[in-house]
């Protein structure tokens, strides 16, 4: 029995290689269609993919596309290839727009965009895009069943392009660019207020108009110095047990030792 059943698996393996070559080269496209929406059930992702491939020039634009797209678009996504879904679904949406699929669609597309988000180190022209598409659908089907995980990757894609912000202004302190870090540091806590990152960035503000100061030449040392104090009365005040109230009374300490020497 375990016999035949190897058998009779061998045999429908070599007719669908068989059936699959033969709408390879067939330059009937209903023979393809059929073959590829066989493939697209059977989760041949990849295999459909080249069979759509070949329809598409057909089948663009026409009423009778709306299923070929929506499975092409669909095997992309789960093989993983989103520049090519995240396009295949745009294409979906402005072709069909008036489709039960559209809302579904828009959605996979602006997720497929995020997918394509990388990690926050580096250049993140993916993540800004993939936030624009987001939003836009957000906007666009404010009601829709895929709201609160649109919602949830929006949060998870601003949170990204937070952090790296965060971490090109503190970049600039750690490289002793003090001007820049406090510029950076101050441009960051502007655009988002209420950022976790807030204690950290008052604090690197402070550490930055500190070193500023105390290397400054003298004709600018004071100004820069009350810049200093500043910048601690800020720490201390948005947050009076700060983890860094060590750092910053010690820097405060030094900073009133130097201004004396303006008061004499």
């Amino acid at each position: 029995m375990k016999k035949l059943i190897s058998v009779l698996f061998v045999v429908a393996f070599f007719c669908s290689c068989s059936e699959y070559q033969t709408a390879l080269k067939t330059e009937d496209v209903a023979v393809k269609f059929e073959v590829a929406t066989k493939l697209y059930d059977a989760k041949s992702y990849t295999k459909a993919i080249r069979l759509f491939e070949q329809l598409a020039p057909a089948y663009r634009g026409k009423p009778q596309g709306e299923k070929l797209f929506y499975m092409y678009a669909q095997s992309c996504f789960k093989t993983k290839q989103y520049y090519l879904a995240g396009y295949q679904f745009d294409s979906f949406v402005s072709g069909y727009p008036k489709s039960e699929k559209a809302e579904e669609c828009a959605f996979l597309g602006a997720q497929s965009y995020s997918k394509l988000s990388p990690v926050f180190s580096i250049d993140q022209t993916d993540t800004f895009k993939a936030i624009e598409k987001m939003q836009a659908f957000i906007d666009r089907y404010p009601n829709s069943t895929y709201i609160v995980e649109a919602n949830a990757i929006s949060k998870k894609l601003n949170d990204k392009i937070e952090r790296k912000v965060y971490e090109n202004a503190v970049e600039y302190n750690k490289i002793s660019n003090y001007k820049s870090a406090i510029i950076a540091l101050d441009n960051f806590i502007a655009d988002f207020p209420g950022t976790p990152y807030k204690e950290k960035a008052l604090f690197y503000k402070l550490d930055s108009a500190y070193l500023l100061a105390i290397n400054s030449v003298p004709s600018k040392m004071e100004e820069r110095l009350i810049t200093a104090k500043t910048s601690y009365n800020n720490l201390v005040k948005f947050k009076p047990n700060t983890e860094y109230k060590n750092k910053a009374d010690e820097m405060l300490a030094q900073i009133d030792v130097e201004l004396q020497k303006y008061n004499k």
